[in-house]
């Protein structure tokens, strides 16, 4: 009885956070709205993934609980919404660990180049399944109000510039746009370039300006941000992939009903499947779509095994750096995954 009572207690207070009437539910669910913001814009991957959550959550609680999409920019920055889910302004958001660096130092993980896989499936599972990152890491966020339920890739990441990215000396003196990330910073100077971090809704004018020459992200989101339209060249080195988050306010989250608890868990554990096959499609038929676009010819510059060795020869050292003057945990992190990157791929 008195736990029957805590947790109605509970399910009313988590809805007087998220801004929404609760009241009697015949499927065990109460009331609510659920605030999910997002790092992109309607149509693109991220955002996507957040229709697609809303549109489960909503069938599997026949229409209790409603979540709101929003596209980037209607609550600020990518650090501005970083924010937001920390003070519990929205309940839940897909962050990008590059946008979290300074506060949480071995998110920055994912800023080293040829850590992962080539094969962009094969990273994903192991995503999916490291202990370092699903464990390790998301103790690491907790701490600060935030609880990463799973990592995913947006796809690999590849270079745009005017000047046709093959080799480390093309970035001698290259301005690289990167996210708010000490390690991205190390990672790009090791090239010989000149990163500069920049919020995205400022790149498209950089980049057709010249304050910057190049960018990195997935095929998908340099054609839809229209960056081939300001960008002569498109380099597939797939040193990187660009992984993100789902992510909720911790204590928002630990407030919930177990029922609550379970429906979140369950729906992004099984989107995992589906964001893959998203963003593979949305990458493979933005790349044709750069290919053949007559309006904006841009030329797509595949590395080669040599080429990227070349790379990966100066990428390598900046693992110590990360465990040097990064890491908070002399590197424990990273060691484990690179243990569990080797046991995957061997």
């Amino acid at each position: 009885m008195l736990l029957t009572l805590g947790l109605f207690l509970a399910a009313c207070a988590g809805d007087e956070e998220a801004g929404s009437d609760s009241g009697d539910s015949d499927n065990g669910f109460e009331q609510a709205t659920w605030r999910f913001i997002t790092e992109e814009v309607k149509g693109q991957v991220q955002y996507v993934y957040a229709e697609e959550f809303a549109k489960r959550i909503s069938e599997k609680t026949d229409g209790k609980i409603t979540v709101e999409p929003y596209e980037y920019g209607g609550l600020g920055s990518e650090t501005d919404q970083v924010s937001a889910l920390q003070d519990g302004a929205v309940e839940m958001a897909i962050m990008s660990p590059g946008f979290t660096g300074n506060m949480v130092m071995e998110g920055q993980i994912f800023a080293l180049h040829f850590l992962f896989p080539e094969s962009v499936e094969k990273t994903q599972e192991i995503l999916n399944t490291s202990e370092a990152l699903n464990v390790d890491l998301v103790e690491k966020y907790e701490e600060h109000g935030i609880t990463p339920l799973a990592f995913w890739t947006e796809g690999a990441t590849a270079w745009s510039s005017n000047d046709g990215l093959r080799e480390p000396a093309d970035f001698e003196g290259f301005n690289m746009r990167i996210q708010e990330s000490p390690l991205m910073q190390e990672s790009y100077k090791a090239y010989g370039a000149s990163p500069q971090a920049l919020s995205w809704s400022e790149l498209y004018t950089a980049l057709d300006r010249g304050t910057v020459d190049g960018q990195e992200n997935p095929v998908f989101f340099i054609y839809d941000a229209a960056f081939h339209e300001v960008q002569d060249t498109v380099t597939l080195s797939n040193h990187n992939n660009y992984v993100a988050m789902t992510t909720v306010n911790t204590d928002w989250y630990n407030s919930q009903p177990e029922n609550v608890q379970t429906l979140i868990s369950e729906t992004v554990d099984e989107m995992q499947d589906w964001i893959y096959e998203e963003q593979d499609r949305q990458n493979s038929e933005y790349l044709e779509k750069m290919r053949n676009d007559s309006e904006n010819p841009t030329e797509i510059i595949e590395l080669t095994e040599e080429q990227r060795e070349a790379f990966k020869e100066l990428a390598l050292p900046i693992r110590d750096y990360y465990r040097e003057n990064i890491s908070t945990v002399d590197g424990a992190i990273l060691d484990k995954l690179e243990e569990e990157i080797a046991a995957a791929t061997e």
